[in-house]
Parts: structure tokens; C-alpha cells; sequence
């Protein structure tokens, strides 16, 4: 399975729980899945996108 279709598929089920994921998530999605960001570098963009303290 692709990188693409696997955060389709992923970003379809957080949406069937009614929350939105928007265009920059996906990207950062798929630079850690690519091995070129790491978790804690996903986890601080997506803290800091929605304004929570590192």
C-alpha cells in the first residue's frame, strides 16, 4: 500500500469520528511516514498548529 492511500484511509476514519484533518497534517503525515521527520518532530508541528505549550 502507498504512503498516499494509507493516510487516505486513515484521515477517512478520524473523519467518520468527526474531527477534520486539513492539508499541512496530511503533509506532515506523510513526512514522517517517509522517515524524513520523527514522531516527536510530528507530535511539536501539530502541538504547536493548535496553540498547545511544547
Amino acid at each position: 500500500m502507498s504512503i498516499e492511500k494509507a493516510i487516505e484511509i486513515a484521515a477517512a476514519s478520524v473523519e467518520m469520528e468527526g474531527f477534520k484533518i486539513d492539508e499541512k497534517s496530511r503533509e506532515w503525515c506523510q513526512l514522517f511516514l517517509q522517515g524524513e521527520i520523527s514522531m516527536e518532530q510530528y507530535i511539536l508541528l501539530t502541538k504547536d498548529k493548535i496553540g498547545v505549550p511544547a
